[in-house]
């Protein structure tokens, strides 16, 4: 786990400055501490920095082939590295390491573009190739590892794991989207491949960016997940393959030449891969998880119970308002927007987890593989009414009835959360948007300023879920909700917070859940098998009986979360009121600052519960001010 930065002049060989390099290397310090290393060539220049997990004396970055004209930095893991190498010997390569990086050397040499297809982990790669001037960008499938780049005025190309890498480039233009501004407002965070910035792109998951010198970037999908096959049969046969599976991914992750151990919230996917892995080693498994001082967001009782089952070596450690402090820390490591206040838990358990590991496996991506989230069961049930009303009628007829009656108090249980009769006469993607947006369309449109609305030019959050809602094919609506987060939610929120908040702490992450193998697999089976009756994850919670007790297993779910609400109103009244309103939101020209005004009264007088809205405002003011001390910087140079 390491991060990666490069400049490229795609149009001629201008010398790459090696004191800027080392300086946008130097950016990334916190996710290689052990080490980096710059390559400079005529009109390239790539940079490293390293954190070891395999092969701590061989797998130093950049690395070359025999000849020197390939060069690769890479940030990740490669599972099966040693069954590629093995494939690669037979064709005649040579290794002079037991590092996963010299299989794509070897790989680039011997398949081109396509050995990425025969990886199977998380990647970010870069590669140079001098014999034909090309520069070669990849990453991983699901989107585990960051990588981001932009292209100058002037043909030169800035690449790198964070924002911050790319950005730390002369020239590049920090002007704000204001199409991410509204996707941040709507979602909580910047979709790929967008950035905050104009200029800068995120490489989207699953593609290669190949940019030969003198032409234009060609961007290549490289995998795509199908959702169109459909695999049923027997609960208790389906399951025993979802634990072998999972089991081998899991021990694929295990290997490692550094202190190993696991996240534990007491959820069902973490506590699944503690028991797995505590089956696999002859050693107690090292478990690491968090607490807060309120029992409805508390977990911890429940990781302990599964560590105490297995034995498990656990340690937690409790987290109080006084976190928040934390926020201006985040934005450093985030770089842009990011609205998901269990980014603050995660960072604690993954500094927690660092000062006994190197390396954590996490129980991330069970939800949106296995439809464990609660809004799938509410977003099928809102469907299968939909579904059977022609849309010429719904349309007229429930979105009246919803303007009447937009809090359906009298309605069935499961039409009284977010969704509403207006959202039967919304398209399924639409419908969806609703269920997952933070801040809703309402309320963004009366906290936007006029200025801002009129800058938008009419765009809306929304289109980030409707081309993949189309692209999911011909399924059923959990498989298309499931299809929309696998390409959204999941890499643009949850993966991006897992690797920020374990980079800054220098702990690599792996998640079995996330093997692209069980996810192809998981998509195979039939929506019936992932929510029956109401319960998300069911065949893999019928599997797991065996190995968990059913309190873990069939309890609500409660998610990485902090009490918000009760900490706005009392413990940081002051501090949420002081950034909602600060001057550089009241003058940024986004909102309306009475609106801003009237959402922090109501909340703190207890009127209303906008936590949430209130909490990503209150991380867009603090990337406010750090962009406004950015611009400063850049004047005074």
């Amino acid at each position: 786990m390491c991060g990666l930065v490069g400049v490229f002049d795609s149009r001629d060989k201008r010398s790459v400055d090696p004191a800027l390099l080392d300086k946008m290397n130097q950016t990334l310090l916190h996710r290689g501490p052990d080490g980096g290393g710059t390559h400079v060539a005529p009109g390239i220049g790539l940079g490293h920095r390293r954190l070891s997990i395999i092969d701590l004396e061989g797998g130093i970055q950049p690395m070359f082939d025999e000849s020197g004209d390939i060069a690769v930095v890479f940030n990740g893991e490669i599972y099966n590295f040693q069954d590629v190498a093995k494939e690669l010997t037979d064709l005649g390569f040579t290794f002079r390491t037991h590092s996963d990086t010299e299989v794509i050397v070897h790989g680039w040499k011997a398949w081109g573009p396509d050995c990425v297809k025969r990886f199977r982990g998380m990647f970010a790669i870069a590669l140079w190739d001098a014999r034909s001037e090309t520069l070669f960008l990849s990453r991983d499938r699901l989107g585990k590892k960051p990588l981001y780049y932009t292209e100058l005025p002037d043909g030169m190309v800035a690449f790198g794991s964070e924002l911050k890498a790319v950005t730390a480039y002369p020239g590049v233009a920090l002007e704000t989207d204001p199409k991410a501004v509204e996707d941040y407002m709507a979602l909580g965070y910047v979709p790929d491949p967008k950035t905050i910035y104009k200029s800068v792109r995120k490489l989207p998951q699953a593609h290669n960016l190949i940019w030969k010198r003198g032409g234009r970037p060609q961007l290549q999908r490289y995998w795509q997940l199908d959702m169109t096959q459909r695999v049923n049969g027997k609960v208790e046969e389906i399951g025993e393959e979802l634990i072998e599976r999972l089991t081998e991914a899991v021990r694929l992750r295990m290997i490692s030449d550094v202190p190993l151990g696991a996240f534990l919230s007491g959820g069902v996917d973490s506590s699944a891969v503690v028991a797995l892995m505590a089956g696999l080693s002859d050693k107690p498994v090292n478990s690491y998880s968090v607490s807060v001082d309120d029992p409805a967001f508390d977990e911890s009782s429940y990781a302990k119970a599964v560590a105490e089952r297995y034995h498990a070596h656990h340690a937690v450690r409790e987290i109080d308002p006084s976190s928040i402090d934390l926020v201006d820390r985040l934005i450093d490591f985030y770089d842009e927007p990011f609205g998901d206040s269990s980014a603050m838990p995660t960072f604690r358990v993954c500094a927690h987890a660092r000062e006994g590991v190197t390396v954590a496996l996490s129980g991330d991506g069970g939800d949106e593989s296995m439809a464990g989230y609660r809004r799938y069961g509410l977003h099928h049930n809102v469907d299968h009414i939909r579904q059977m009303i022609p849309s010429a009628l719904r349309r007229p007829v429930f979105g009246t009835l919803g303007s009447l009656y937009p809090k359906m108090d009298w309605a069935p249980r499961f039409l009284r959360a977010k969704t509403t009769f207006q959202e039967l006469a919304l398209s399924a993607s639409d419908a969806y948007f609703n269920v997952v947006s933070v801040v809703g369309d309402d309320m963004r449109n009366r906290l936007y300023s006029g200025g801002f609305k009129g800058d938008l030019q009419g765009y809306s959050a929304r289109d980030v879920l409707r081309g993949h809602f189309a692209e999911a094919g011909d399924v059923d609506a959990v498989s298309q909700a499931q299809y929309a987060d696998i390409h959204t939610y999941l890499p643009g929120k949850i993966l991006v917070k897992v690797d920020r908040a374990s980079m800054a702490n220098s702990l690599e992450v792996r998640a079995p859940l996330l093997d692209h193998e069980l996810i192809e697999w998981l998509a195979s089976l039939d929506s019936s098998l992932k929510l029956h009756n109401g319960v998300g994850k069911y065949v893999f919670k019928r599997a797991l009986e065996p190995y968990l007790p059913n309190d873990v297993l069939y309890r609500p779910k409660q998610g990485f979360t902090i009490p918000l609400a009760r900490w706005f109103r009392e413990d940081l009244r002051g501090r949420v009121a002081s950034a909602v309103t600060s001057e550089v939101m009241m003058d940024s020209g986004y909102f309306d600052p009475d609106a801003l005004r009237r959402l922090l009264d109501q909340h703190q007088s207890g009127r209303s519960d906008h936590s949430d809205v209130l909490w990503t405002l209150y991380i867009f003011d603090a990337f406010l001010h750090k962009a406004a001390g950015v611009e400063r910087r850049r004047a005074a140079a």
